[in-house]
Protein backbone atom coordinates (compact mmCIF):
# COMPACT_ATOMS: atom_id res chain seq x y z
CA UNK A 1 0.00 0.00 0.00
CA UNK A 2 1.37 3.16 -0.55
CA UNK A 3 1.53 5.97 2.03
CA UNK A 4 -1.57 8.63 1.55
CA UNK A 5 -0.77 11.68 -0.29
CA UNK A 6 0.25 14.63 1.12
CA UNK A 7 1.93 12.41 4.19
CA UNK A 8 5.17 12.46 4.62
CA UNK A 9 7.35 9.63 5.44
CA UNK A 10 10.23 8.81 7.27
CA UNK A 11 12.21 6.43 5.79
CA UNK A 12 14.52 4.12 7.91
CA UNK A 13 16.77 2.59 5.91
CA UNK A 14 16.70 -1.45 5.93
CA UNK A 15 18.72 -3.37 8.86
CA UNK A 16 19.86 -6.07 7.70
CA UNK A 17 21.47 -9.47 9.30
CA UNK A 18 25.54 -9.26 9.44
CA UNK A 19 26.73 -11.93 7.77
CA UNK A 20 28.04 -14.96 9.52
CA UNK A 21 31.64 -14.18 8.75
CA UNK A 22 31.32 -11.30 11.19
CA UNK A 23 29.56 -13.18 14.38
CA UNK A 24 31.73 -13.62 16.85
CA UNK A 25 33.19 -16.74 16.83
CA UNK A 26 31.66 -19.61 19.11
CA UNK A 27 33.85 -20.24 22.42
CA UNK A 28 35.56 -23.39 21.80
CA UNK A 29 36.73 -25.38 24.84
CA UNK A 30 40.24 -24.60 25.76
CA UNK A 31 42.99 -26.67 24.64
CA UNK A 32 44.06 -29.19 26.99
CA UNK A 33 47.45 -28.71 27.91
CA UNK A 34 49.83 -31.68 27.15
CA UNK A 35 50.95 -33.56 30.62
CA UNK A 36 54.55 -32.61 31.48
CA UNK A 37 55.07 -34.62 34.37
CA UNK A 38 58.02 -36.56 32.74
CA UNK A 39 59.25 -33.01 31.97
CA UNK A 40 59.12 -32.26 35.94
CA UNK A 41 60.44 -35.42 37.45
CA UNK A 42 63.51 -34.64 34.78
CA UNK A 43 63.88 -31.19 35.89
CA UNK A 44 64.08 -31.92 39.77
CA UNK A 45 66.15 -35.04 39.22
CA UNK A 46 68.54 -32.79 37.34
CA UNK A 47 68.26 -30.09 40.17
CA UNK A 48 68.97 -32.47 42.67
CA UNK A 49 72.06 -33.88 41.32
CA UNK A 50 73.39 -30.33 40.61
CA UNK A 51 73.06 -29.58 44.10
CA UNK A 52 74.60 -32.77 45.07
CA UNK A 53 77.81 -32.30 42.91
CA UNK A 54 78.15 -28.36 44.09
CA UNK A 55 78.04 -29.87 47.68
CA UNK A 56 80.64 -32.48 47.06
CA UNK A 57 82.39 -30.28 45.20
CA UNK A 58 82.33 -28.02 48.56
CA UNK A 59 83.21 -30.97 51.09
CA UNK A 60 86.00 -32.39 48.57
CA UNK A 61 87.58 -29.06 48.40
CA UNK A 62 87.33 -28.30 52.24
CA UNK A 63 89.06 -31.91 52.71
CA UNK A 64 91.58 -30.95 50.45
CA UNK A 65 92.22 -27.87 51.72
CA UNK A 66 92.55 -29.00 55.83
CA UNK A 67 94.65 -32.19 54.57
CA UNK A 68 97.12 -29.63 53.00
CA UNK A 69 97.15 -26.79 54.79
CA UNK A 70 100.45 -27.70 57.09
CA UNK A 71 99.71 -27.67 60.90
CA UNK A 72 101.50 -24.72 62.57
CA UNK A 73 98.70 -24.13 64.84
CA UNK A 74 101.75 -23.87 67.70
CA UNK A 75 105.20 -23.45 68.16
CA UNK A 76 106.23 -27.70 69.53
CA UNK A 77 103.85 -28.33 65.97
CA UNK A 78 105.77 -26.17 64.10
CA UNK A 79 109.40 -27.47 64.71
CA UNK A 80 107.52 -31.02 64.85
CA UNK A 81 106.86 -31.07 60.86
CA UNK A 82 109.64 -28.47 60.10
CA UNK A 83 111.90 -31.24 61.59
CA UNK A 84 109.94 -34.12 59.42
CA UNK A 85 109.78 -32.19 56.12
CA UNK A 86 113.67 -30.97 56.30
CA UNK A 87 115.41 -33.97 57.67
CA UNK A 88 113.00 -37.40 57.40
CA UNK A 89 111.08 -36.49 54.57
CA UNK A 90 113.93 -34.00 53.03
CA UNK A 91 111.37 -32.30 50.95
CA UNK A 92 112.68 -28.35 50.76
CA UNK A 93 109.42 -26.88 49.28
CA UNK A 94 107.40 -28.83 52.49
CA UNK A 95 110.19 -27.55 54.97
CA UNK A 96 109.96 -23.46 53.77
CA UNK A 97 106.33 -23.74 54.49
CA UNK A 98 107.26 -23.60 58.61
CA UNK A 99 110.00 -20.91 57.68
CA UNK A 100 109.56 -17.41 59.04
CA UNK A 101 109.84 -15.22 55.98
CA UNK A 102 112.33 -12.47 55.63
CA UNK A 103 115.71 -13.43 57.51
CA UNK A 104 116.09 -16.72 59.29
CA UNK A 105 119.27 -18.33 61.08
CA UNK A 106 119.04 -21.94 59.83
CA UNK A 107 122.74 -22.37 58.67
CA UNK A 108 123.43 -24.86 61.31
CA UNK A 109 120.40 -27.19 60.55
CA UNK A 110 121.64 -27.22 56.40
CA UNK A 111 125.18 -27.98 57.70
CA UNK A 112 123.74 -30.93 60.16
CA UNK A 113 121.88 -32.17 56.72
CA UNK A 114 125.03 -31.70 54.50
CA UNK A 115 126.57 -34.09 57.18
CA UNK A 116 124.33 -36.68 57.47
CA UNK A 117 124.27 -36.80 53.71
CA UNK A 118 128.01 -37.27 53.87
CA UNK A 119 128.12 -39.74 56.23
CA UNK A 120 125.11 -42.14 54.33
CA UNK A 121 127.76 -41.72 51.42
CA UNK A 122 130.55 -42.50 52.99
CA UNK A 123 129.21 -45.24 54.99
CA UNK A 124 126.91 -46.44 52.80
CA UNK A 125 123.73 -46.25 55.53
CA UNK A 126 120.75 -44.80 55.99
CA UNK A 127 120.48 -42.75 58.73
CA UNK A 128 117.66 -42.79 60.38
CA UNK A 129 116.26 -39.43 62.38
CA UNK A 130 114.44 -39.23 65.46
CA UNK A 131 113.32 -37.12 68.12
CA UNK A 132 111.20 -37.29 71.50
CA UNK A 133 109.31 -34.75 73.31
CA UNK A 134 109.48 -30.83 72.36
CA UNK A 135 109.67 -28.72 75.12
CA UNK A 136 108.50 -24.93 74.76
CA UNK A 137 109.68 -22.19 76.63
CA UNK A 138 106.78 -19.55 75.29
CA UNK A 139 106.47 -16.14 75.35
CA UNK A 140 103.48 -14.05 73.93
CA UNK A 141 104.95 -13.98 70.04
CA UNK A 142 107.91 -15.83 70.46
CA UNK A 143 108.89 -19.48 71.81
CA UNK A 144 112.27 -21.16 72.21
CA UNK A 145 111.53 -25.08 71.49
CA UNK A 146 114.18 -27.19 72.85
CA UNK A 147 114.31 -31.24 71.51
CA UNK A 148 117.16 -33.93 71.77
CA UNK A 149 117.63 -35.27 67.72
CA UNK A 150 118.69 -38.59 67.86
CA UNK A 151 120.66 -40.10 64.55
CA UNK A 152 120.66 -44.20 64.36
CA UNK A 153 122.69 -45.95 61.63
CA UNK A 154 123.70 -49.64 61.11
CA UNK A 155 127.58 -49.71 59.76
CA UNK A 156 129.05 -53.08 59.20
CA UNK A 157 126.59 -54.43 61.23
CA UNK A 158 126.75 -52.54 64.32
CA UNK A 159 123.84 -50.13 65.33
CA UNK A 160 125.30 -46.70 65.99
CA UNK A 161 123.29 -43.57 67.73
CA UNK A 162 123.92 -39.58 67.68
CA UNK A 163 122.32 -37.44 69.94
CA UNK A 164 122.08 -33.93 69.88
CA UNK A 165 120.11 -31.43 71.90
CA UNK A 166 118.78 -28.83 69.64
CA UNK A 167 117.14 -24.71 70.48
CA UNK A 168 114.68 -23.50 67.84
CA UNK A 169 113.21 -20.04 68.05
CA UNK A 170 109.62 -19.64 66.56
CA UNK A 171 107.44 -17.16 66.22
CA UNK A 172 104.11 -16.17 65.89
CA UNK A 173 102.76 -13.97 63.04
CA UNK A 174 99.67 -15.44 61.61
CA UNK A 175 100.73 -18.87 62.33
CA UNK A 176 103.94 -20.02 64.26
CA UNK A 177 106.99 -20.36 62.17
CA UNK A 178 110.35 -21.69 62.47
CA UNK A 179 113.18 -18.56 62.65
CA UNK A 180 116.41 -20.32 63.84
CA UNK A 181 117.88 -23.30 64.50
CA UNK A 182 121.46 -23.70 66.60
CA UNK A 183 122.81 -26.83 68.39
CA UNK A 184 123.14 -26.33 72.36
CA UNK A 185 126.07 -27.92 73.76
Amino acid sequence: MPPPAGSQVSRVPAQRTPPEELAPPAVAPAPQRPRRRLRTVLIVVAGTLAALCLGGGLVGYLLYDKATTPDRSAPDVAVDNYLRAFLVDRNDVRANLFVCEGKTDLDQLDLLRSELFARQEQFGTTMSVTWGMLQIDQTDREAEVRVDLTFTAQVDGIRQTDRQSWKFITRLSDDWRVCSAARVD
